[in-house]
């Protein structure tokens, strides 16, 4: 197991070396004489603060970053690029966390009242409610619920972020605490939540109809124990499976829904200071948001990989390499499963 975790660490940094080569390189090119971002290979010095060979400045570059925290600096930003970056992470990493907690909670309920009663009405009406959040574009979900909802029903606020641990010296908002700060983002949260409900619901079910056919499952019941106990005990922990998967699949694309959101809710997230930087060609802080992503979503599928074993006693660490069996095979599953429910909602 040691053995496994580590070979998977390795290959998570690796993969981050090879993620920060293409935006160095990357960024080097696209930058211009308006808005130069490094050095030249020539050996002129620039905002990477690297001279020399495209090896050394690559180098230097991964050095700053690693040993220093140290990006390149923005010509539009008063603060260095990580002090910024981390500003707006907690905003960023409250709407997706907050976000996926809610719409698990109505992908669950939804999906287990849908297989318990397979191909009925209630299994149509719920199926074709969660696609509308499918269809709709996060942009007309964050309109719709500000007007609903703040405007017309003045509910929750239409806009703004409170802190969650309000310090009134050094929050960037004039309110703060846990109650204010789920105040501020239930709007947000629920509209992240529509943009993932009808596939997680989907999933979760064709999940549970699998489990249930089990002879395992059937044999629970032949002895007599009852439906809640057989679903709770039996049916329950192995559907968990392919929502982990999904769920370290899915944070790159977190992060895109939750651009359109915090523009729409002006949350101060990394989402809104990404636009900003986009328009004003920052090319610096477009970096750092990108290798922050990076690292997430790097990040977050090995701690998949990591947690498959620990789920799952059936998966064992098998074959030369200690490779997760069936764990391929199971995303290949999940990547047919979410284009056959993309193909049916449009």
């Amino acid at each position: 197991m040691l053995l496994f975790i580590g070979k998977r660490l390795l290959g998570a940094v690796l993969l981050l070396f090879v993620i920060s080569a293409l935006m160095f390189v990357l960024f080097f090119m696209i930058g211009d004489k308006r808005h130069p971002i490094g050095a030249t290979f020539t050996g002129t010095q620039g905002q990477f603060g690297t001279h020399g060979s495209l090896a050394r400045q690559y180098g230097e570059f991964v050095g700053n970053i690693l040993l220093h925290g140290k990006l390149p600096a923005s010509a539009h930003q008063r603060q260095p690029v990580t002090t910024v970056i981390w500003k707006t992470l907690p905003v960023t990493a409250s709407l997706v966390v907050g976000g996926t907690i809610f719409f698990l909670l109505i992908s669950f309920p939804i999906a287990l009242l849908s297989a318990l009663r397979p191909r009925s009405l209630l299994d149509k009406g719920l199926m074709l409610f969660v696609l509308v959040g499918l269809c709709a574009h996060p942009v007309w979900l964050s309109l719709v619920f500000s007007y609903v909802f703040g405007v017309e029903l003045h509910w929750f606020p239409v806009a703004g972020y409170c802190d969650l641990a309000y310090d009134a010296k050094n929050s960037s908002s004039q309110c703060g605490g846990p109650r204010f700060w789920a105040y501020h983002l239930f709007l947000p949260w629920a509209t992240f939540a529509m943009m993932f409900t009808a596939l997680y619901a989907r999933m979760i079910r064709a999940s549970l109809l699998e489990v249930m056919n089990e002879d395992y499952v059937r044999t629970a019941r032949a002895k007599g124990l009852g439906a809640f106990r057989v679903m709770r005990s039996h049916v329950l922990r192995n559907a968990l499976l392919p929502v982990v998967t999904m769920i370290g699949m899915d944070i790159g694309i977190a992060f895109v829904g939750a651009i359109f959101i915090e523009d729409i809710f002006e949350l101060p997230g990394m989402g809104s200071l990404l636009v900003l930087s986009i328009s004003r060609v920052d090319l610096p802080t477009i970096l750092g948001i990108v290798l922050t992503v990076s690292v997430f979503v790097v990040v977050a599928n090995l701690i998949v990989d990591v947690l498959y074993p620990l789920l799952d006693p059936r998966v064992r660490l098998t074959g030369k390499g200690d490779r997760i069996a069936a764990s391929r095979s199971l995303r290949r599953q999940l990547r047919t499963q979410r284009r056959e429910a993309t193909e049916t909602a449009s």
